[in-house]
């Protein structure tokens, strides 16, 4: 039997140590598991799951207990979840071609690009996830048709974009995932070319982090300001916002398809095959 399925697993990460709990999460009967995407974590440090499946987003408690659900009959294709500072829920749903803007209990406020109507460098195609920076501002990986980032204002203005296809500074092959971190960088996991890329708010290079495998997400802490990117090695590294590698363990069997972090300094884990939400729990 591997530890990880089931033995006490202890990993390590820029300093801190954390008890890695895998299957976390307890549905109730009648809610059928579900293949699961990403995560994010609310104002409440309740975790909400984005799933394939019915409902597709499912909400937990900070011990793991379920409260509800939300989404059903909205939402197409299930990939990306993030949640802003004003506990809005932005679903990037794929291959919808569009990010459906809510409450953190599923009230619909608005949708960003036209459902089913895929756009070649216009939003969106086949969009992979959602960020938004302190003053408002969206921005949009756009993924798997195009290979572009789009930014909108808070009311959902689209104010333009950039990227094409490529393997150069600015070029992607698969913005898979979007963050805007404190120093009002935006951090965008360039998949297929295992790189993170960092740009300004207008879309001007900054740099790139290499030394990743297939990067899926990223994450960063808003105690320490350490950025977590997940990868298909599989890993979990720590950068500085410099880029200094701060560490990297092995939470996960296969790569975490998603990544966030609650209140208490818990990370949390979404794995695709097989499914299941890990906790790495702080110690």
């Amino acid at each position: 039997m591997s530890a990880m399925s089931g033995e006490c697993v202890i990993v390590a990460l820029a300093g801190r140590r954390y008890a890695v709990e895998r299957n976390w999460g307890r549905l109730p009967a009648g809610i059928a598991p579900a293949m699961v995407s990403q995560v994010a974590v609310d104002g409440e440090d309740r975790v909400h799951v984005f799933r394939r499946g019915i409902p597709p987003v499912a909400v937990f408690t900070s011990d793991g207990s379920f409260a509800f659900g939300y989404g059903e009959g909205r939402i197409g294709d299930s990939h990306g979840i993030y949640i802003d500072h004003n506990d809005r829920v932005f679903l990037a749903d794929r291959d919808s071609h569009e990010v459906v803007v809510c409450t953190t209990h599923g009230t619909e406020l608005m949708r960003l690009g036209e459902r089913c109507v895929p756009r070649w460098e216009l939003p969106f195609s086949h969009p992979t996830d959602a960020a938004v920076a302190a003053d408002g501002d969206i921005y949009v990986s756009d993924g798997y048709g195009n290979a572009r980032i789009h930014r909108f204002a808070s009311d959902g203005r689209y104010l333009g974009g950039w990227g094409r296809v490529g393997i150069l500074p600015g070029e992607f092959m698969t913005p898979h995932a979007v963050w805007v971190d404190r120093q009002d960088r935006v951090l965008v996991a360039d998949r297929e070319n295992d790189r993170i890329q960092l740009f300004n708010r207008d879309g001007g290079f900054i740099a790139e982090w290499r030394g990743l495998s297939r990067p899926m997400d990223i994450y960063e802490d808003p105690e320490l300001g350490v950025i977590y990117v997940s990868d298909m090695i599989p890993s979990l590294t720590a950068f500085a916002p410099d880029g200094t590698r701060l560490g990297r363990c092995r939470p996960s069997l296969n790569g975490a398809h998603g990544i966030f972090g609650d209140s208490a300094g818990n990370i949390f884990l979404t794995e695709i095959q097989p499914s299941c939400v890990t906790r790495m729990r702080r110690l």
